[in-house]
């Protein structure tokens, strides 16, 4: 079984190599499309680096609706090569490159009108099924079907009788977008990739006009690295324009920053076997099933506040609730409320009609010799981004390089994966586990699992879960630190896992145990116990009191309260 591990001494390892010796490629930004560009040119042949100034997905990349899907509201706006592109996305993922991080997920499209409105949408979902079945990867999902207004109701009961006449059923696919940024990191690194997080570009190293290198300052330690290279792949998101600034290249567009909350509460507050889309007047809502839990969002309004910790306000949470509420027959209030998230999506604005027309689409550029910048895009299109980047940068490579080859590497924890599935319950008898504790860890590592057994089995407390979040146990929280690059108790409790909007304290109440076990593999002491967890309750409080804030403004000086980095000893 192929694997990596991003413990403590891999990232000084890391570290150290990158500035030891010149790089092919070095990638800035440890989202989505920085973490694929990085597996896309070592996959190819380079020798390639990743620096990332927080945790891997802190940004964007963590804070999605956690869907992998083709986009049908792009059909209406009939932009088919985009919804085609995204569909074959889907597919690869679903069927060869993560069946283990993504799932099928259903959706119910209530209609509200007779006639006209079922052959409208159902013209639509129908030519969104075609178009994926065309590229050879829809199988891995059911076609849509029609529903009267009774089956909708047997199978949403939680929907007001009068808030349809029928409705349509259709699917598309979710992962956990966190976990799914680490997977790439590590699969990136299985091949050679040297990545570190908490490691912060604060300029770049030119010769003339030549971008040759950057210096990277090291978050946790305090050293700083000249890291040199060949080519620089600009892939930070809402903060492209940050980073260009550096250079003093700010190119042809730039990034802006749009807003979207999520609100996730009990599975048992709407009743259901479906997600739920429902149109609004500006966008579309979405209600995803995720584990014992519910997703609803999103919003989107512009954003130009602080990018590291975009903070929801009342009234974005009011917004949620009316609208889902506006068709539930129970309605949600805030005190259904489990968790709150925000994010920010990076939308390309450019100087011309043409480019600011972009929006969802990406771009690359080449702004300056030895540096390419990619921004825009969405989630699902990782991979294709991913692609172009390396393509513009081999352009400026004095050697021949091999083409993209990852339509056909698998992440770490895909191989074996469904034969470890067909033997969950032999493996529950063999450890000891409940087979449903077997089956979370194989959906949420896939083969790697293995190795949290074998955590199990060397220290059979690890086998426990968490007392205040049990749905995971305590050999995650372990493993995170050891193996996937966590370095403090947010990464645990944020992205690692998802206790932080899966508990109604936030996960304050598992810090202190999470903190305990993450101590001896990261060495800390008592003290830097309690300077994480301290941290970490102030970080829920803020979040809280910016959630009580009327707007943006309020919500964002709240959120700002808690300090951003929590100090070493």
């Amino acid at each position: 079984m192929r694997t990596a591990t991003l413990g403590p001494a891999q990232r000084a390892e890391a570290l150290a190599a990158m500035a030891e010796r010149e790089l092919d490629l070095l990638v800035i930004g440890g989202g989505v499309v920085g973490a694929g560009t990085t597996l896309d040119a070592v996959t190819r042949g380079l020798s390639t680096g990743l620096v990332e100034a927080r945790d891997w997905a802190s940004g964007t990349s963590s804070r999605s609706s956690k869907l992998i899907h083709g986009g049908l509201r792009y059909l209406e706006m009939l932009d088919f090569a985009l919804v085609r592109e995204a569909l074959k996305e889907r597919g690869l993922l679903l069927e060869r490159l993560a069946p283990h991080l993504v799932k099928p997920v259903p959706f119910l499209y209530p209609l509200q009108h007779k006639g006209w409105e079922r052959l409208y949408a159902g013209s639509g979902v129908a030519l969104y099924d075609a178009m994926s079945m065309a590229r050879g990867h829809g199988r891995g999902l059911p076609l849509h079907r029609h529903l009267t207004h009774r089956q909708a109701l047997r199978v949403a009961p939680c929907l007001k009788k009068d808030a349809l006449v029928g409705a349509l059923q259709y699917y598309d696919a979710q992962m956990d977008d966190a976990r799914f940024v680490a997977t790439l990191v590590r699969t990136a690194a299985s091949y050679g990739a040297k990545a570190a997080n908490r490691a912060r570009v604060t300029g770049f190293l030119r010769e003339g006009e030549r971008v040759v290198g950057a210096r990277v300052q090291d978050v946790e330690g305090g050293g700083e690295y000249e890291i040199r290279a060949k080519q620089i792949v600009n892939a930070t998101g809402v903060w492209t324009d940050d980073t260009q600034g550096m250079v003093g290249e700010r190119g042809q567009f730039h990034v802006r920053a749009s807003k979207g909350i999520h609100l996730v509460v009990p599975k048992d507050r709407i009743h259901s076997s479906t997600g739920l889309i429902l149109r609004t007047e500006k966008s579309v809502l979405f209600v995803i099933p995720w584990g014992r839990h519910w997703i609803i969002g999103t919003t989107d309004t512009d954003w130009d506040l602080d990018k590291a910790h975009p903070a929801a306000s009342s009234a974005d949470i009011d917004y949620l609730l009316e609208h889902v509420n506006s068709v539930l027959a129970v309605p949600l209030g805030r005190d259904d409320v489990q968790g709150v998230y925000a994010g920010l999506r990076p939308l390309l604005a450019g100087e011309s009609d043409a480019t600011s027309k972009l929006s969802r689409e990406h771009t690359v550029a080449h702004p300056a010799p030895g540096l390419v910048v990619v921004a825009g895009g969405k989630y699902t299109t990782y991979r294709v981004m991913a692609k172009d980047a390396v393509d513009e940068a081999v352009h400026g490579l004095d050697m021949r390089v091999a083409d993209c080859v990852t339509e056909e590497i698998p992440l770490l924890g895909a191989e074996g994966y469904q034969a470890l599935w067909n033997a969950r319950a032999r493996i529950a008898a063999r450890t000891g586990l409940h087979v449903a504790r077997v089956e979370h860890l194989l959906n949420r590592y896939g083969a790697m699992a293995e190795e949290l057994l074998d955590l199990v089995a060397a220290d059979p407390a690890l086998g426990a879960p968490l007392q205040a979040a049990d749905d995971y146990l305590r050999a995650e929280v372990v493993y995170a630190a050891s193996h996937e690059g966590a370095r403090h108790l947010d990464d645990v409790l944020t992205r690692r896992t998802r206790i932080s909007i899966e508990t109604f304290d936030r996960g304050t109440r598992s810090a202190r145990e999470a903190a305990e076990l993450m101590a001896p593999v990261l060495g800390w002491d008592k003290g830097q116990i309690e300077r994480e967890v301290e941290h970490y309750e102030k970080r829920v409080e803020a979040e809280r009191e910016s959630q009580r804030q009327p707007d943006d403004l309020t919500a964002d000086a709240a959120r700002l309260g808690a300090p951003d980095i929590v100090p070493l000893s």
